[in-house]
């Protein structure tokens, strides 16, 4: 009988390739000749599934993306509304160990490319969709107020707005900062959220 592939489980074997390989060599790194050799495939088995470096890239972002969902809704069935629960979810999005980072860095590399070439338009607008729903999750988390109807609506209370757009870009600024400088390190990025999140309670108080 011909030898069944499982491809599903091929393609996270090159998605955990990409994600090492990104982690310890950058996204240069990430070749197809780089993820064959650090899957212990041939090249030929890993081209076809993609045939370029760009299309490695593509798949890493739509796998980092499964993997905030999978750990958002982790968050959202176990826990009750709280400010923790804001913390933990945005938490989920920054780079606070070795595979988050490696998330965030594939993350970077494909902005910069998405910004020069429409075909990625799609993933682009639906990950920045994702960021911008989590953080109106937070912001509702936190004010106690209810969350929005839909994935792209805004929140219950509109003026609340501000606070969920200061928040998605605090997430991408704290994001970059980790990846980029030792100083920000996993302790101060927790504690730039926490009170930036302590400053929408207060404001939602007042």
């Amino acid at each position: 009988m011909p030898k069944l592939v499982d491809h599903d489980a091929r393609r996270q074997e090159i998605a955990r390739a990409v994600f090492a390989l990104v982690d310890r060599a950058g996204v240069g790194g990430a070749t197809v000749r780089g993820v064959a050799a650090e899957a212990g495939w041939s090249m030929g088995a890993v081209r076809y599934y993609f045939s370029t470096q760009d299309d490695l890239l593509l798949f890493a972002v739509e796998e980092m993306a499964r993997r905030v969902e999978d750990r958002v809704r982790a968050i959202l069935t176990r826990e009750q509304p709280s400010a923790q629960r804001a913390e933990r979810l945005l938490s989920t999005m920054l780079p606070l160990d070795a595979e988050r980072a490696a998330e965030v860095r594939v993350w970077a590399a494909f902005m910069v490319i998405a910004r020069l070439d429409e075909a990625y338009e799609r993933v682009r607008a639906s990950t920045w969709s994702g960021e911008r729903f989590i953080a109106r999750i937070a912001v509702a988390d936190v004010a106690g107020r209810g969350w929005p109807d839909t994935l792209d609506g805004p929140l219950a209370d509109p003026s609340l707005e501000p606070d969920a757009e200061r928040l998605h870009a605090l997430l991408d600024g704290l994001s970059i900062q980790g990846i980029t400088y030792a100083d920000a390190d996993p302790a101060s990025l927790r504690r730039m959220l926490a009170s930036a999140l302590a400053e929408v309670a207060e404001r939602a108080r007042g």
